[in-house]
């Protein structure tokens, strides 16, 4: 009990002090973001841009679908250009061709090098130079500067219009026709995406550097990777070799000390009562399968629209549900059918852990789960009908399109949610709470159970802490709260109690081992994951102690995956330990599924581009989804059904499981997995990651490098591994499906009644 009371203290100092850390630097964010100019003016006075320009170019930018119809900052989808480079290398070639042309009456590209090399040195002093006055806050620019300023604003106009002459690239990037079809609004969404190349290039007061930290590559303008860039990735390698050491110590000093644990002789679980609100969690499972299907329908469409940017298979899709909305849902679905099975495992086991059902609950789950549908169902409504252009910039804010990846639900959807998660933690709450004041070995995870789930209802909060007009730089701050910290953090902490009790109540861990083991694991992994948030804020407008904290927390975040193979171990021993565990083996053996996808999607892709240096050059490419996939999926999917299986042995009649349904399940969604990332998005990104070293980052996300022929080839590539995933989707929806068809026979538990015995989880 002394070493369970010493690990709560530590988790809480390491909770305490990594907040606070988060907290102040969101502090330093918000006072060194990227300046918002009152007016963008030339040297002869012409306003070019004012603030409103800017401000309402980013709302015209949410409603075209924003982080998924290309990228700002890197962060977005991979068919369109990252925007803000690509506005970046068009301004300064354009500003390049006035000058050249000015001067010797030629194009620039004609000029022998020594000449060119003249105007470049020029054109990165002038680039570089930061010329925001603070008192009127104004950005002066030079003649020439405005000239291509306007230039590279005339094509962003013409692109999001609809000119017949941008048709071909329109399609290449996976745009519908006319995108924005208000003439004021496609210069405002120019102004925009200038603020955005504004801050990649302009160096900060009395620095060196630009507010992005020199991203994006691009030698053009003088981007390159600064020095903490390049020490702080070495300081991430070192404290990852630290900390595999540490942890690799202590497992072996610890391993193998426990006396083996004494089996029971019959499936504990058998005797749990299924009570009425438990059972009222089967129709949740209906929805993560159904929601499940629609995701991976809406992932292959998105992915065809690399190859044919406005059709599928001839028809022209991209009128009735364009590339930016079929992204839209897929990701966010993709957390919407995970967290449903969370949800409702949470509903599920915490009556069956304190045996007490509590006055009203199944009112509760059923109105939750109305709830559920009504989020779902409007928030996609609403993202559809903002990138149709059917809302006005004011609603669009609230019920269409936020555009920012993962938190796309507008602001009213995002409130509902909150409340919805609140009503959830209520919920799970009265009905834990026998089993929290009970005086029990397990207590401890039912304690870390039930923490995750107040951690879990109150940090999507964070989504709602900026608003319309909020600095770029503060919303990525908070974004990353819900995406890294809701999602990666507290949801990681809520599975691994849930998984650990589920064990102890069946007998094959011992209370007092899975207490000390998981409060422990939890302290390693937040200890690195709190503050390994800011590893997706480094080019975002953010100071280089953002790099710092990051570089050397998200390579702790790493460490503790590399011994996941002994936990993988562990389950499967479980999963063959006696004859009644073969009942459960499915749902172990996609745990063990959990472990190996945390080594090689969290683990390997994910440390492939977390050190600052890697980043520098790899964020917005294929490595990203290649690492997003195997982690969100391999992880966090995986879990969610071996969850929902866990669930389902009580809620279904246990004659009418099929094993055979669940093993090709099994392998099918873990091999078309493995090949999708292997065969197509790995190689696509290690391609893109040489084109950003050598030629630019603007160039890996240009039309001209993904439309080449061996780019298309390795995106038809994933037809294969995306064939094999569904037909694993579909088989675990026709297993879920068998459960509730009527039998051809009574079963032996409908003529005996077995299995109805009132008991909890004790």
């Amino acid at each position: 009990m002394s070493d369970t009371r010493r690990l709560w203290t530590i988790l809480a100092a390491i909770l305490v002090a990594s907040f606070s850390v988060l907290l102040y630097m969101g502090s330093e964010i918000y006072r060194a973001a990227p300046p918002v100019p009152q007016r963008v003016v030339s040297a002869a006075g012409e306003v070019l841009y004012t603030r409103a320009d800017i401000e309402t170019g980013r709302e015209v930018w949410q409603t075209t679908g924003g982080h998924q119809q290309g990228s700002i900052w890197g962060h977005g989808s991979y068919v369109a250009p990252d925007w803000t480079a690509d506005w970046l290398h068009r301004e300064a070639l354009a500003l390049l061709d006035i000058r050249a042309q000015r001067t010797y009456a030629v194009p620039y590209e004609r000029l022998d090098e020594t000449t060119q090399g003249g105007l470049r040195a020029a054109l990165k002093r002038e680039m570089r130079a930061n010329t925001y006055d603070p008192r009127p806050g104004d950005v002066v620019v030079s003649q020439d500067r405005a000239q291509a300023i306007r230039a590279v604003g005339a094509h962003y106009a013409a692109l999001f219009g609809d000119d017949p002459a941008y048709a071909a690239l329109r399609e290449q990037y996976a745009m519908k026709e006319a995108p924005v079809a208000d003439s004021a609004h496609r210069r405002a969404l120019g102004a925009f995406v200038f603020w955005t190349a504004w801050s990649a290039v302009t160096e900060r007061p009395g620095a060196d550097v630009t507010y992005t930290s020199n991203w994006p590559a691009d030698e053009l303008v003088g981007n390159r990777p600064t020095a903490p860039t390049v020490m702080w990735t070495f300081v991430s390698i070192l404290m990852l070799l630290a900390g595999v050491g540490a942890l690799v110590w202590h497992h072996a000093a610890r391993h193998g000390k426990e006396p083996a644990q004494e089996l029971p002789a019959l499936d504990p679980l058998r005797s749990v009562v299924t009570t009425p609100s438990m059972r009222a969690t089967a129709k949740y499972f209906w929805v993560v399968v159904a929601l499940f299907i629609l995701q991976v329908a809406l992932g292959g469409v998105t992915a065809h629209y690399a190859v044919e940017g406005q059709g599928f298979y001839g028809f022209p899709l991209a009128e009735y549900l364009p590339y930016a909305v079929t992204r839209t849902w897929h990701t966010q679905l993709a957390v919407f059918w995970i967290a449903t099975a969370w949800v409702a495992t949470g509903l599920y086991i915490a009556p069956a852990i304190s045996g007490h059902e509590p006055k009203y609950q199944r009112f509760g789950v059923n109105f939750l789960f109305t709830c559920l549908l009504v989020i779902v169902l409007g928030s996609m409504a609403g993202q559809w009908l903002a990138v149709m252009q059917k809302l006005g910039l004011d609603v669009n804010f609230w019920i269409g399109h936020q555009g920012y990846e993962f938190v796309d639900l507008g602001r009213f959807w995002q409130s509902f949610l909150f409340i919805g998660l609140m009503l959830w933690l209520v919920l799970v709450g009265r009905a834990l709470w026998p089993a929290l004041m009970r005086k029990e070995e397990g207590r401890t995870l039912t304690w870390l159970l039930f923490l995750s789930t107040i951690a879990i209802g109150l940090f999507y909060g964070a989504g709602l802490m900026w608003g319309r007009y909020t600095n770029l730089a503060m919303i990525e701050y908070w974004r990353w709260w819900v995406v890294h910290l809701w999602v990666e953090g507290f949801f990681e902490v809520f599975a691994t109690s849930v998984i650990a009790l589920l064990f102890t109540r069946l007998g094959l861990v011992r209370a007092t081992t899975a207490n000390t083991a998981v409060l422990f694991a939890t302290i390693v992994f937040l200890s690195g994951g709190v503050l390994g948030t800011f590893h997706h804020l480094y080019w975002t407008g953010t100071t280089t102690g953002v790099i710092a904290l990051g570089a050397t927390f998200s390579a702790l975040e790493v460490a503790p995956l590399v011994l996941i193979g002994f936990e993988a171990y562990e389950n499967w021993k479980r999963s063959r330990a006696t004859a009644w565990v073969t009942a459960y083996r499915w749902p172990i053996l996609f745990f063990v599924a959990v472990a190996f996808w945390n080594l090689a999607g969290a683990g390997l892709f994910g440390f492939l581009i977390n050190p600052p240096l890697a980043l520098y050059y790899v964020q917005g490419l294929n490595t990203t989804p290649a690492h997003g996939h195997a982690a969100l999926f391999g992880v966090y999917g995986m879990l969610g059904i071996g969850l929902m299986l866990f669930c389902l042995r009580g809620l279904a009649p246990r004659a009418a499981w099929n094993d055979g349904l669940l093993k090709l399940g099994f392998w099918s969604l873990n091999g078309g997995l493995a090949m999708m990332v292997l065969m197509s998005l790995l190689p696509i990104g290690l391609l893109q990651m040489y084109a950003s070293v050598t030629h630019g980052f603007w160039y890996a996300r240009s039309a001209e490098f993904i439309h080449q022929p061996l780019v298309h080839a390795l995106v038809w590539l994933r037809a294969p591994g995306d064939i094999v995933f569904a037909v694993g989707v579909l088989t675990i929806a026709w297993f879920v499906l068998r459960l509730w068809l009527p039998p051809r026979r009574p079963t032996q538990e409908a003529r005996t009644g077995e299995g109805r015995v009132t008991a909890g989880f004790r």
